[in-house]
């Protein structure tokens, strides 16, 4: 490939041995450019300053003990072609039918990956990525004292790209969690991890930046606030920890953005503010209780601010409120501009969805506005995704023997559809298997209803269970990655 003075920034998240490639473009123009090395640069410095070395020797002792090692298999159907009638006719129309894996053929378990996790609590509590431990069929953890564990999951969110695993033990040695509120840019940080199956590795670095929006999670109402940091952190890292010089745990080391795969000076971290809200809800609820305002926001720089004759760079712009949301009910209106929440300033959406993610549906919190450069304080009651304060249940999906996740833009585009759920694992005893649905089919609709979210399956699914009718089947309407569309019916009876 042909070497220019542009570079192609590659964000991967740093997990499963050599992780999941998710790509970008930037510009980056040579120092050359920036600064021409004919100038000359004088030293302002009278006399030189005596620097006391840091030693980083407490936080690691501190932290190496709480940090694990997780190791994943997953289940992958051997490589079989599958004949079949096909009628062209029916095809054109309906879409070939999937055929159901056959009775004597068995799904085989093999090594997926590795990470990283964070030791929570005594009883076996662990916090790691989401993509670490993402369509896993058993997980190991290993203890930096070498025993090893079985681990299940309590719950995930891809949302924040986090997971909480269990495992059974009691005498586990907790991290403390610190507040990564009050980290500072340039302040020395420690990532303590498993890259490349290298255990108890650490590596130390400074914060370049924080509340950094990168774009590499592609689920719906994702929060990406990234600390961004320049210690050395490598696949296997992933789910380890991002700890301060006093050995507090302070984000979640996550995804590196690098040419090779390896690391090459930025790595980003999900703060332990959204990531302890997140454990809280998975090990009390199974599920996040996800707070929404309701509205649509952009960044404000300068050409948007000419735009919209703004007198201010600060704040994000609400660009539409939703009818019947938060925010709506509060009086917030389109063109407002949000400045802080609870008197925390934000001046970014990546800031703003920070905020707002540490609080749950029902919870009331003060939000400032400019309207006309005049400041407005509006008290907001935070509502769910169905657009109520109640406590969202984990969706029971168990028999259908299936994983989901909401489709992304870029399968929305190719599709050509506003929604769907993909099915990214089938387990050869469930009901779907049985009815032949096989991973990477996208339901649209179950029952004539639209499908989105787990949520909406989980309605279908459970008035279909509590009809008084004998035969209880559930109407899959749905595409395969290839453009066939498929129908399936799945049944529910006992």
């Amino acid at each position: 490939m042909q070497k220019t003075k542009t570079t192609t920034a590659v964000l991967i998240f740093v997990s499963i041995l050599f992780g999941t490639l998710l790509a970008s473009s930037a510009t980056v123009k040579s120092f050359s450019e920036i600064y021409p090395v004919s100038h000359t640069f004088v030293a302002l410095a009278e006399s030189p300053v005596q620097a006391n070395p840091i030693d980083f020797t407490y936080a690691a002792e501190k932290s190496v003990n709480s940090v694990v090692h997780v190791k994943t298999k997953s289940k992958v159907m051997p490589s079989q072609s599958r004949g079949g009638y096909s009628d062209p006719f029916f095809d054109f129309f309906f879409g070939r039918p999937q055929l159901p894996l056959q009775e004597e053929e068995e799904l085989q378990e093999r090594p997926s990956g590795s990470g990283s996790g964070v030791i929570l609590s005594a009883d076996g509590y662990i916090v790691t990525n989401n993509h670490v431990v993402e369509n896993a069929s058993s997980i190991e953890v290993t203890l930096n004292d070498k025993r090893a564990f079985k681990a299940e999951v309590v719950g995930t969110d891809p949302s924040t790209d986090i997971a909480l695993l269990k495992i059974d033990a009691t005498d586990l040695t907790p991290m403390s969690f610190g507040n990564s509120d009050n980290l500072r840019v340039g302040e020395w940080v420690l990532a303590v991890g498993n890259p490349f199956n290298l255990t108890s590795t650490v590596t130390a670095g400074i914060v370049s930046a924080k509340a950094r929006n990168i774009n590499i999670l592609s689920a719906n109402l994702k929060i990406e606030s990234f600390i961004q940091t320049d210690a050395a952190v490598n696949p296997g890292n992933s789910g380890g920890a991002l700890v301060n010089t006093r050995g507090e745990l302070v984000g979640i080391n996550t995804a590196i953005a690098s040419q090779t795969g390896s690391f090459s000076g930025y790595s980003f971290a999900v703060p332990v503010s959204i990531a302890s809200k997140v454990v809280a809800d998975l090990k009390e609820f199974g599920v996040v209780q996800r707070a929404i305002l309701g509205v649509q926001l952009i960044d404000i720089n300068n050409e948007f601010a000419k735009e919209k004759k703004l007198s201010t760079l600060e704040g994000v712009y609400i660009a539409k409120v939703m009818e019947n949301s938060a925010a709506k009910i509060a009086g917030i209106k389109e063109g407002d501009i949000i400045t802080a929440i609870e008197g925390i300033k934000v001046k970014s959406t990546a800031e703003l969805q920070e905020q707002i993610g540490r609080y749950r549906p029902g919870d009331i919190i003060q939000v400032t506005v400019l309207r006309n450069d005049k400041e407005h304080k509006f008290q907001v009651e935070l509502r769910n995704l169905s657009g109520n304060t109640g406590v969202v249940k984990a969706i029971d999906l168990v028999q259908l023997g299936a994983k989901f996740q909401p489709i992304n833009d870029s399968a929305k585009r190719k599709f050509g559809v506003d929604g769907g759920l993909e099915v990214t694992s089938v387990e050869k005893s469930g009901r779907l298997a049985k009815a032949g649905v096989q991973k990477g089919y996208i339901i649209l609709k179950a029952n004539k209803t639209i499908i989105n979210l787990e949520e909406d399956l989980a309605k279908v699914y459970e008035q279909v269970k509590s009809d008084n009718d004998d035969d209880k089947v559930l109407l899959l309407t749905g595409i395969y990655p290839s453009g066939q569309v498929v129908y399936y019916a799945v049944d529910l009876n006992e």
